[in-house]
């Protein structure tokens, strides 16, 4: 079964005075096209320098900009494989509850 993964960034937290991004809280989605889907959340802390070359500030970001920095943290694997793992038991349950009558 194929899953399809979506990375989103859902907020960010930022430095006022320069635009720098201190926090990103990420979400990834994983659907297997069947009704199954799962996802993780998560935040990341940065430590932007507005002197340092290739430093973005808030205004000009793009999402990708961030899911760049996101994924520089995190293992992006291990989260989508976390993920493969509940779609998995959705898909395929080892565990059930109720009673016999």
């Amino acid at each position: 079964m194929a899953i399809n993964y979506t990375w989103t960034i859902a907020n960010l937290e930022r430095n006022t005075a320069n635009g720098g991004i201190t926090v990103a809280h990420w979400r990834c989605t994983g659907d297997d096209g069947n009704g199954n889907t799962a996802s993780s959340y998560g935040t990341t802390s940065h430590s932007p320098d507005p002197d340092a070359a290739g430093f973005i500030a808030f205004d000009d970001l793009t999402e990708a900009d961030v899911l760049g920095w996101v994924h520089g943290v995190i293992d992006q694997a291990a989260t989508e494989s976390a993920i493969e793992a509940k779609i998995n038991e959705m898909a395929n349950p080892t565990t059930s509850d109720g009673l016999p009558w």
